[in-house]
């Protein structure tokens, strides 16, 4: 019964199958009209198929019909055909993609055809929360577009960035393997890192530094590596190497930076003081005041990428976060163009607050105050609706968070409503030795507002 509902699957809205069946038929239909006028039209010797059957005919065994024997020789040899195209097209799959499983090819089609007919969601921010949100929609859609900060200068990003002067490739990457198709192995081998692998006997060998094996790798992530690559290849193109390695890892969507023109964060803290660059702005001890997008060369203007204003556009929902206010979200809207067309967009706009707060931050701010603190920074309109979770997580768990200088963000409804908009509450998070959003239930409820 399972096998059957399979097969089943082909004749499935929007498998692009039945056209072609519904063809294969009427050029059958017109072979077998065709053979007819040959055989009325032919006067000499019967052709050999009719001879066959006519043999046939004469030598059944009394007591079967030789209108029925003829309908189940056909249907027979209906079943045969279909068997062995089957067998032919698993045969031509495997040979392409040996660990493709009998009947994977119809679920690969039904999924991927699926998938493409789903929402157009548009997701921005950066970190990892926005990886979170786009594991839970890849599972609904396919049409999504990951909008992605690039004002990240700390650890591997902030390297290259120096280095090579290329964009942060950080959030980027991370974007990627959460929507790769393959995402167990690209997450292993992307996230991988290089870290100092000296042995104590090889400390001796002129060889080795005292810092040990490949120290000019040291802390990079592969992934950050292979899309620095793919720039240089590409002739510094950072929105062209960021295309080739989706083709790469078999992406469902498309991730997109917010701009390509290389910016760093300004923060201007309580006491007036400014920084500058991410890293800096959310170590520092003082709260922030404001933050604002500046190009590294003072003469060239922030673009946004023609691509992501036009996915904006077109969306059915856009979402904000989860991620960091200042430094993951932001970032983002800051770019000239972007809040702007989040505000003429048709789409539904959903901001999805933070489970904790960050120290250094966001300390003591309330589900309210995060939606106050990108108002500040933008207009009211970039988004309608605030997702907030209600849920609390182990105490154990809060006690470690506390220790840290993290706290639960406090789910005041009501505020948000008097600000103008609509929360969504509920239960979003998922715990393991940290407190994170659950990419399943933030999905579900993301398309929930569509249907």
């Amino acid at each position: 019964m399972v096998k059957l509902r399979r097969h089943l699957l082909w004749l499935h809205p929007g498998m692009h199958v039945k056209r072609w069946v519904a063809l294969a038929c009427v050029g059958f239909l017109m072979f077998m009209i065709g053979t007819g006028v040959i055989i009325q039209a032919h006067h000499g010797t019967p052709p050999l198929s009719v001879r066959v059957a006519q043999w046939i005919i004469l030598h059944l065994h009394a007591g079967i019909h030789p209108g029925t024997f003829g309908l189940v020789l056909t249907l027979l040899g209906a079943a045969l055909a279909l068997i062995g195209m089957g067998k032919l097209i698993l045969s031509l799959t495997s040979a392409i993609e040996p660990e493709m499983r009998a009947g994977g090819l119809v679920d690969l089609i039904y999924r991927q055809r699926r998938l493409s007919m789903g929402y157009k969601i548009v997701v921005i921010g950066g970190g990892t929360g926005l990886s979170t949100m786009l594991r839970g929609l890849k599972r609904h859609t396919s049409n999504i577009t990951a909008i992605v900060t690039v004002a990240d200068d700390g650890g591997s990003s902030g390297k290259i960035r120096k280095q090579l002067g290329i964009l942060p490739p950080g959030d980027i990457r991370n974007c990627l393997v959460a929507l790769a198709d393959s995402e167990t192995q690209m997450t292993e081998l992307f996230q991988y890192r290089f870290r100092n692998s000296v042995r104590p006997e090889d400390l001796a060998s002129p060889r080795v530094g005292s810092e040990g094996y490949g120290e000019g790798l040291r802390d990079h992530a592969f992934g950050n590596l292979l899309i620095a690559a793919m720039c240089a290849i590409n002739n510094g193109d950072f929105e062209q190497a960021v295309r080739q390695t989706s083709r790469v890892l078999n992406v469902r969507g498309r991730v997109l930076p917010s701009t390509v023109t290389p910016v760093h964060l300004r923060g201007e803290l309580e006491d007036g003081s400014m920084l500058d660059g991410e890293t800096r702005i959310a170590e520092s001890p003082l709260k922030i005041k404001r933050v604002r997008l500046m190009p590294i060369n003072p003469e060239e203007p922030i673009c946004p990428v023609d691509e992501a204003l036009d996915a904006i556009a077109t969306a059915d929902v856009v979402v904000l976060g989860p991620g960091s206010v200042f430094t993951s979200i932001l970032p983002n809207l800051l770019v000239p163009g972007i809040a702007e067309a989040l505000i003429k967009s048709r789409a539904k706009k959903v901001y999805v607050c933070n489970v904790m707060t960050q120290p250094g931050e966001t300390d003591g701010f309330s589900a309210a105050d995060h939606v106050r603190a990108i108002e500040e920074h933008t207009q009211h309109g970039v988004f309608q609706f605030v997702l907030v979770n209600v849920a609390t997580p182990d105490t154990a768990l809060l006690e470690k968070y506390r220790k840290t200088g993290s706290v639960l963000v406090e789910p005041d409804l009501e505020r948000i409503r008097a600000q103008g908009y609509r929360p969504l509450s509920g239960n979003f998070i998922h715990e393991t030795e940290v407190v994170r959003h659950d990419a399943e239930q933030l999905a579900t409820a993301i398309i929930g507002m569509l249907n």
